[in-house]
């Protein structure tokens, strides 16, 4: 989701693409939308937003709670968006891809006070493009389940929604602890560029070297860190990357397997494919039909 303050380089935007939509028994709503270039305005909801960045690098401004909030989101870039807060978006590129999850104040309330909470005190943080492992991970997961059609079925999603909550409750809330970080992290500004680095040259023959030098550390120190970072090691981090684009592009029917293959970094497309069938456990050819039946 993208969206930002009126300027004369802004347009009014197009209708977003939906490519997926769902709702859980706690009254949670999915989204997966792609947003088009220009301006959004968001009236504040009865809900708590949470959105997840799915797409390349997307370089986004918005206004919301009385603040200016300018940044490029990576994947797995996390904006926490409070109940009742309206927002103004701009999207400055067509990369503003991202799964949009809209939570419930009794979901909350309830995961909170089973926490030992007081959910009348309880305020969730308004958050800015914030990385959080642990979102990312659950995340990608309901991600997965939504794009595939739930195949795990209802109750496996709504696990993954109230552990969401819990997190979003014991982190980004007026009643979070601060994490006790170690000292050598790769975080902030500088995840960041290598994130976006990630995403710009996934086409290309990646070396742990290139990346390393995008950190501004060793190669051997970069593995450590990177996983601290991501909960990934390098290697597995840019083919789990690499599956997901390949998967948005397979849903364009006018792309070969062997452009997706070069388009995505795979050397051939059984390469491309014998990734994607180790991680979905189809091949791209059944999950092209799976996308054209839809």
């Amino acid at each position: 989701m993208a969206a930002g303050r009126q300027s004369r380089s802004s347009k009014p935007r197009e209708v977003p693409e939906i490519f997926a939509q769902a709702e859980t028994a706690h009254g949670v709503v999915f989204q997966l939308r792609q947003d088009a270039i220009g301006s959004l305005n968001l009236p504040g909801i009865e809900k708590t937003i949470l959105c997840v960045h799915v797409g390349p690098a997307a370089l986004l401004s918005c206004r919301r709670d009385g603040k200016q909030y300018n940044g490029t989101a990576v994947h797995g870039d996390v904006d926490i968006i409070p109940a009742y807060t309206p927002s103004q978006w701009v999207a400055h590129d067509h990369n503003d891809r991202n799964l949009l999850l809209s939570l419930p104040q009794t979901l909350i309330h309830s995961v909170a006070e089973q926490a030992g909470h007081d959910p009348l005190r309880l305020e969730i943080r308004n958050r800015f493009q914030v990385r959080d492992p642990e979102l990312e991970f659950l995340a990608n997961a309901i991600y997965r389940e939504i794009e595939n059609g739930q195949p795990s079925g209802r109750l496996y999603t709504e696990g993954l929604v109230v552990a969401m909550t819990s997190r979003l409750v014991s982190q980004h809330s007026s009643v979070s602890q601060p994490l006790r970080m170690p000292e050598a992290i790769l975080s902030g500004r500088r995840l960041k560029q290598v994130l976006a680095f990630i995403e710009d040259q996934l086409a290309e023959d990646l070396s742990l070297e290139q990346i390393a030098s995008v950190a501004g550390v060793s190669p051997s120190h970069l593995k450590t860190l990177f996983r601290r970072a991501t909960g990934l090691p390098v290697h597995q981090y840019v083919i789990q990357r690499r599956i997901e684009r390949a998967r948005t592009l397979l849903a364009q029917d006018h792309l070969t397997m062997a452009e997706i293959a070069a388009a995505t970094g795979f050397a051939h497309q059984s390469h491309l494919a014998r990734h994607i069938r180790r991680v979905t456990g189809v091949s791209p050819s059944m999950m092209r039909r799976r996308f054209a039946a839809d």
